[in-house]
């Protein structure tokens, strides 16, 4: 089955500047006055790429046969029997191969979700002669101890994990490990390129 991951908050500011570009590009086409409306639809064009590469683009996508980590500029898939090891620090870190490196860009664990983390693990101090403790539903519980003190990149990281150890288990062969350019990338920063220098030539 397949799962992807990514940041939400990245995501819905992406949507939102997309939104609010295709407004934007409609008044200029709509309202248009020559080079003036050939730079503002350019500056869009550069500003848009950006967002789409940092905030659109990047997810870390879970497949039956491994893991694909779609970053800015490039996607690699890695068959879940080659990973060897999983860290966690900012991003989640992959090593696959020889002393080969896949840093995926989401989820990461920012230093204040990492200590907000670090306190709902830790045990809370009551005072007071009665106590009163809130029951939880049983599943909320359950997922209460699953992330205790645990960022949600520490969450996909064990998935990581736990899904290359069975793989091992199942004695899968570690297939070949595939990298390629992020074409959509490329393709939106040639349209870019060519509103930039539509600009610069349109009198």
């Amino acid at each position: 089955m397949r799962q992807v991951y990514r940041s939400k908050a990245a995501l819905v500011l992406g949507w939102v500047w997309v939104v609010f570009v295709a407004f934007n590009v409609l008044d200029l086409i709509v309202r248009y006055s020559g080079k003036p409306s050939m730079v503002a639809l350019a500056v869009l064009a550069v500003l848009t790429v950006v967002v789409y590469a940092i905030a659109l683009r990047p997810a870390t996508v879970f497949t039956e046969d491994g893991l694909l980590g779609r970053n800015p500029l490039r996607s690699t898939f890695v068959p879940w029997a080659a990973v060897s090891d999983v860290t966690v620090s900012h991003s989640i870190n992959v090593d696959y191969g020889t002393e080969r490196l896949l840093r995926l860009w989401t989820p990461v664990s920012s230093a204040r979700e990492r200590a907000k983390a670090q306190r709902r693990g830790a045990p809370v101090a009551r005072r007071g002669r009665y106590q009163t403790e809130p029951t939880l539903p049983k599943g909320e519980q359950a997922a209460a101890e699953v992330f205790a003190g645990k960022t949600h990149a520490d969450w996909v990281g064990e998935q990581i994990t736990d899904r290359a150890e069975r793989a091992r288990l199942r004695k899968e062969e570690a297939g070949a490990v595939r990298v390629t350019w992020a074409y959509d990338s490329f393709a939106a920063l040639a349209v870019a390129c060519a509103l930039v220098i539509a600009a610069i030539v349109v009198d």
